[in-house]
C-alpha cells in the first residue's frame, strides 16, 4: 500500500462503539479521515467495517511453534517452570532448535492472523524487529522476567528511562509465595505508575488495591492462567480501577491468539464486552506509552488496521467472532484473505497459508524460506499456537 492511497466506503471505527461512513487516506504510513482527495490509487472497502490493529500486551514471540508444556494446576509459575520447562530435554530441546528468527517470525505470523499490529514481547529486543518484521514489537521498554528469575530486579527498573514502562511477571500463581511479591515489589520501589504487571493474579484484594493505590497496570492472560494454575484475574481487579490490557503469553501455556483471548475473557467474566476492547486497544497504548496512535483510527496515527466484514455490529462486538480479511500495518499491506487477494493482484511477493481456524490467507512474509526451516527439524506436521499450518 504505501503513499497517496484511498480507502473508499468503508465504516471506520471511532471507538467500541461508533463507527462512520469515511473515506481515509495513507500518506507516508499514517491514517488521515478525508473526503475528496485525488490519490494514485484507491482501494474500495464498501462492506467492511476498519478496526484500529490490535495490541498484544503480552506474548513470548520465539515460543509459538511449541507445545503446551506442563498438566497443571501448579501452586505458581516458578513451580511449573522447574516441572514443564526443561531445555536440555525434548519438546524444548527439539523446538528451540528451530532457527531463532523463523521461530521469532512465526510469533508475528500468529499475532497478524489475528489482526494485531503491535506486540509486547517479553524478552531482549531482536534485529529481526527492524527487519520488515510482520507486525510492530515494543522497543521503548524496561523488563525484568520475575523476581525468581531476574534478582537484579530494582536496578533494571531504576536503569529503565523514566517516560519508558517496566514489564514483569508477578504474583504468577495462587498461593502465598504468589501474593507475597506485590508487597515485596512494593518494598523494593518498583511498583509505580509505569509498572506493567504481567498475570497478578494472586494479588489478592489488598493487593489489588495497593496496585490501584500505586497506578501501576496489569497484563492480564486468562487461558493462560487457566490452564496453569485453574485460576485467573479476580473481577475486583477491574473493580478498583487497575488499568487492564490483554495478552496471549506464549503456546507453551496458552494455544490460543488475541482474538480468541477476547471472546474467551467475554465467556468467563462479567466484563462488559466496550471495556474488552479497550484491553486491546487504548489501554495498552496507554500502558505501554505508545506515541504513534496505535491502538486507534484517528487523522496523523498509525495506519495500523484490520478490515472485517461490517454485519452493521459495533466494533466492540466484532471482536467476538474476528476474521480479519486485511491487515495493515504502517499503511503496508502484510495479510488478506484470497478475495483480497484477487482484487490487489497486481501486488507481488505474497506467498499462501492455511492455518486452521483461519482459512486461506496470503501475507508478505517470506514463508518458503520460514517453511523449509521449520521442517528441518520439525517435520512437516507442525503446527501455530495448536493450529495446523499448511504453507
Amino acid at each position: 500500500m504505501g503513499t497517496d492511497m484511498i480507502l473508499r466506503g468503508a465504516r471506520i471505527a471511532l471507538d467500541a462503539r461508533r463507527a462512520v461512513h469515511a473515506d481515509a487516506v495513507i500518506e507516508d504510513g499514517r491514517i488521515f479521515l478525508r473526503s475528496g482527495v485525488r490519490a494514485h490509487s484507491s482501494l474500495d472497502l464498501s462492506g467492511y467495517l476498519l478496526l484500529p490493529g490490535l495490541i498484544n500486551a503480552h506474548d513470548h514471540l520465539e515460543f509459538n511453534l511449541f507445545p503446551r508444556l506442563g498438566a497443571g494446576p501448579y501452586a505458581n509459575a516458578k513451580v511449573w517452570a522447574e516441572d514443564a520447562y526443561q531445555p536440555g530435554q525434548d519438546p524444548v530441546k527439539q523446538h528451540k532448535s528451530v532457527d531463532k528468527r523463523a521461530r521469532l517470525l512465526w510469533g508475528g505470523l500468529k499475532n497478524l492472523l489475528a489482526g494485531v499490529t503491535t506486540v509486547a514481547h517479553h524478552n531482549p529486543y531482536e534485529a529481526v524487529f527492524d527487519d520488515d518484521f510482520p507486525v510492530r514489537v515494543v522497543r521503548s521498554f524496561g523488563w525484568a522476567h520475575s523476581l525468581d528469575f531476574s534478582p537484579d530486579i530494582a536496578g533494571r527498573f531504576q536503569a529503565t528511562p523514566l517516560d519508558w514502562p517496566f514489564i514483569v511477571h508477578a504474583a504468577e500463581g495462587v498461593d502465598e509465595k504468589a501474593r507475597a511479591e506485590i508487597r515485596r515489589l512494593d518494598e523494593l520501589g518498583v511498583l509505580t505508575d509505569r509498572t506493567v504487571l504481567v498475570h497478578a493474579i494472586g494479588a489478592g484484594p489488598a493487593g489489588y488495591r495497593l496496585l490501584a493505590s500505586r497506578g501501576t497496570s496489569v497484563v492480564w492472560c486468562p487461558t493462560s492462567n487457566l490452564s496453569l494454575f485453574g485460576e485467573t484475574l479476580s473481577a475486583e481487579a477491574r473493580e478498583v480501577g487497575i488499568d487492564i490490557a490483554l495478552g496471549t503469553d506464549s503456546a507453551i501455556t496458552a494455544q490460543t491468539n488475541l482474538a480468541e483471548e477476547v471472546a474467551f475473557a467475554h465467556r468467563i467474566s462479567s466484563a462488559p464486552l466496550e471495556n474488552l476492547y479497550a484491553m486491546v486497544t487504548t489501554n495498552p497504548a496507554r500502558m505501554l506509552r505508545l506515541r504513534q496512535g496505535e491502538g486507534t483510527l484517528r487523522d496523523g496515527g498509525a495506519a495500523d488496521f484490520i478490515a472485517v466484514r461490517d454485519r452493521g455490529q459495533t466494533p466492540a462486538e466484532a471482536l467476538l467472532d474476528l476474521h480479519p480479511e486485511l491487515v495493515v500495518v504502517g499503511g503496508q499491506i502484510r495479510l488478506m484473505s484470497d478475495q483480497f487477494h484477487t482484487r490487489t493482484s497486481e501486488l507481488g511477493g505474497f506467498h499462501r497459508i492455511e492455518v486452521s481456524g483461519h482459512g486461506v490467507r496470503f501475507t508478505d512474509v517470506d514463508l518458503p524460506w520460514l517453511h523449509r526451516e521449520t521442517v528441518k527439524v520439525l517435520g512437516p506436521d507442525y503446527r501455530l499456537a495448536g493450529r495446523q499450518v499448511s504453507a
